[in-house]
């Protein structure tokens, strides 16, 4: 007789798992069985072993459909300020530069985090990892970025960290130093690429801050050269990588990341198909924002059909921040993934699970349903898995495990 600690069952699962046949690799009908933190056990009910009973809890699921905890692997979660008062002047016609004049843009909030204690920018924090929790979040990329000197991007991580700490989602934190380059360096980007490389990552390594290392490669913010230094800095402290890539233009940006392994190039609506086939090669993921395109009212789309025609792992994430998308659902990507890129409901969650998992190099953990991974999973109240992308507005989710804890009910 099998001794579980809790099972589930009368309900459907979207295993999201590529072993199983069929779309989400679905097990209707379904039972999961939680051990240790563990699924043990996850199949038909009709092959259910004999189990106790009245030793073990067991959940119903109504009929509704278990997936995978999501996970956002792209954020910028850390920040103080916002940007409303420049998002209504570019409403009203002013142009990116008067609103730089103005004191706005990605140094507004460059001002506002630096002069932000721990405390407070904790506070921001958890209300908005709240916000991504109650939508089925159970484990969130976090970057810095919006310090700019060694002091704040410390700073920054240190409150990450923290918030995985003491919140039921897992936090994984990305150093973004090369964000942009801060007034204090203007006309000196180099010099800057060497504060980010001596003194920054040095510290961050020191106090083990980081799981990885990021770099927005762009025309207006890092060029190749400085942006392989400092990838290559960051490889050789073992920490992985990833890359702001193509975004705005097609600067090469994907195929330097591909030669160096990266886990994820992310934006990528200038991709070429040169540079889909290196990251398809590297196994590299390629990391969609629909919040971003659509914020920023874009229009040149991301090669979708390119990134199927070579078999590349697409992940979804909301790339939250006060800037160029200032929208904290994941949710909504889902929909905005569907009706924007014109993904299928079966790769938008794909992207928010299985390939999300592998962008955060965490896949042999989460993001799929299997026996042996841990139990994070959500229970939502909808008919088919496709609902999740299909509605916005109407938040389906009734149950959350993490770690084989209860957490949302």
């Amino acid at each position: 007789m099998m001794e579980w600690d809790q099972i589930w069952i009368d309900l459907n699962i979207a295993t999201m798992n590529p072993e199983n046949s069929g779309p989400y690799g679905v097990i209707r009908d379904g039972v999961v069985a939680v051990k240790d933190n563990q699924i043990v056990w996850l199949g038909n009910r009709t092959e259910l072993p004999e189990f106790d009973v009245l030793a073990t809890p067991v959940y119903r699921g109504n009929g509704g459909w278990l997936t995978p905890g999501l996970i956002d692997a792209h954020t910028h979660l850390i920040f103080a300020g916002n940007r409303a008062v420049e998002f209504e002047m570019r409403l009203n016609g002013a142009s990116y530069e008067e609103i730089a004049r103005a004191g706005g843009g990605i140094l507004s909030t460059v001002k506002a985090t630096r002069a932000a204690s721990e405390a407070e920018l904790f506070e921001l924090g958890r209300k908005r990892l709240n916000a991504l929790a109650k939508e089925g979040i159970t484990t969130v990329e976090i970057k810095s970025g919006y310090g700019l000197d060694t002091e704040t991007e410390l700073k920054m991580l240190r409150v990450a960290r923290e918030l995985g700490k003491h919140h039921h989602v897992d936090v994984k934190t990305t150093f973004l130093g090369a964000h942009a380059v801060p007034p204090e360096f203007h006309g000196k980007t180099d010099d800057y690429v060497d504060l980010v490389v001596n003194e920054m990552l040095p510290a961050i390594v020191g106090e083990n801050l980081a799981d990885a290392v990021d770099v927005f490669c762009e025309n207006i913010a890092f060029d190749l050269p400085q942006t392989q230094k400092v990838l290559a800095a960051a490889k050789s402290r073992a920490l992985d990588i990833k890359l702001h890539a193509e975004q705005l233009s097609n600067m090469g940006g994907s195929q330097l990341a591909a030669n160096l392994a990266a886990k994820s190039v992310d934006h990528i609506e200038y991709l070429d198909e040169a540079g889909v086939k290196a990251i398809a090669a590297s196994g590299t993921c390629a990391t969609l924002l629909p919040g971003a395109f659509y914020f920023l009212r874009e229009t040149q789309l991301p090669p979708i059909d390119l990134l199927r025609q070579y078999k590349v792992p697409m992940v979804l994430a909301s790339d939250y921040n006060p800037g160029s998308s200032p929208i904290c659902s994941t949710l909504l990507m889902l929909n905005m993934g569907c009706t924007l890129f014109r993904l299928t409901p079966e790769e938008a969650l794909a992207g928010v699970t299985r390939n999300a998992a592998k962008a955060l190099g965490i896949e042999s953990k989460v993001g799929v349903l299997k026996e042996g991974v841990q139990a994070d999973f959500c229970l939502w109240d909808i008919e088919s898995p496709a609902e999740l992308a299909y509605s916005y507005g109407r938040n389906p989710l009734v149950h959350v495990v993490k770690d084989g804890k209860l957490v949302h009910q």
